[in-house]
C-alpha cells in the first residue's frame, strides 16, 4: 500500500518499473482525470496494460428534471438561470467556478472547507456522507433550495437526487471528464477480475 502521489508521469513510470508491475488497474474517482491520464501515459511507455474501473453513472428516473452539462463553468451559468437558492454538492474544489454568480445564494456542502474564491452569498456546510433520504429532503426543504448542482460520480450516493425528485427540484448534473484515449472501461470488480484472468 502506498499513500500519496507518485510525482507525475515520470514518478509513476519509475514506480511501475521498479515494482515489476504487469497490469495497472485504474480504479480512481471518476473525476480524478489527471491521475488517470498519468497512469495511461506511464503504463503505455512501459507496454503495461491498463484496466479502467469506472462505476456506472447516475441514471435518470421518472420525475427527474436533470440538465447535463460538460463542466463546472457551464453548471454555474445553467444553475443561475434555473433558480436563486442553489445547493452545491461538488466537493471543495471547483467552487470558484460559481464565484462570479452575484445574484443566487449558495449552500455549499463539502467535507473540508473550500479553497479559492467563493460566491458572495453563501453558507458552508461541512459534513461527510453518506446521507439518508429523509435528512436530504429536510435539508432541501428547510433551506428552500430550488436547484441542486452535483457531479455524475455514480455509486450509491443517490439520496440527494431522490430528495430533489420528490420535491420537484431541478438538478444540474456535471458530466464526467473523458477517459484517456483508447480506454475501454469496465464497471464492476467482477469484470476487472475477468480481464485479469484473460491476461494471465
Amino acid at each position: 500500500m502506498r499513500v500519496g502521489g507518485f510525482g507525475g508521469v515520470d514518478g509513476l513510470r519509475e514506480w511501475l518499473a521498479d515494482n515489476d508491475v504487469d497490469v495497472l488497474v485504474d480504479a480512481t474517482h471518476p473525476f480524478a482525470a489527471l491521475i488517470s491520464e498519468h497512469a495511461a501515459e506511464a503504463a503505455s511507455s512501459l507496454a503495461v496494460p491498463v484496466i479502467q474501473l469506472r462505476r456506472p453513472g447516475y441514471r435518470a428516473q421518472s420525475g427527474d428534471h436533470w440538465t447535463r452539462v460538460p463542466d463546472l463553468a457551464t453548471a454555474a451559468e445553467t444553475a443561475a438561470a434555473l433558480g436563486v437558492r442553489i445547493f452545491l454538492t461538488i466537493g471543495r474544489q471547483g467552487v470558484g467556478a460559481f464565484a462570479g454568480a452575484a445574484r443566487p445564494w449558495f449552500l455549499i456542502r463539502a467535507i473540508d472547507p473550500p479553497t479559492g474564491p467563493l460566491p458572495p452569498n453563501h453558507e458552508i456546510l461541512l459534513a461527510r456522507g453518506p446521507f439518508a433520504f429523509d435528512d436530504e429532503r429536510r435539508l432541501l426543504a428547510e433551506r428552500r433550495i430550488d436547484v441542486l448542482v452535483t457531479k455524475d460520480s455514480g455509486g450509491p450516493t443517490t439520496a440527494k437526487l431522490s430528495a430533489a425528485r420528490d420535491l420537484n427540484i431541478p438538478v444540474v448534473l456535471v458530466d464526467r471528464p473523458p477517459l484517456p484515449a483508447g480506454a475501454s472501461p469496465v464497471d464492476s470488480v467482477a469484470e476487472v477480475l475477468e480481464r485479469l484472468r484473460g491476461l494471465g
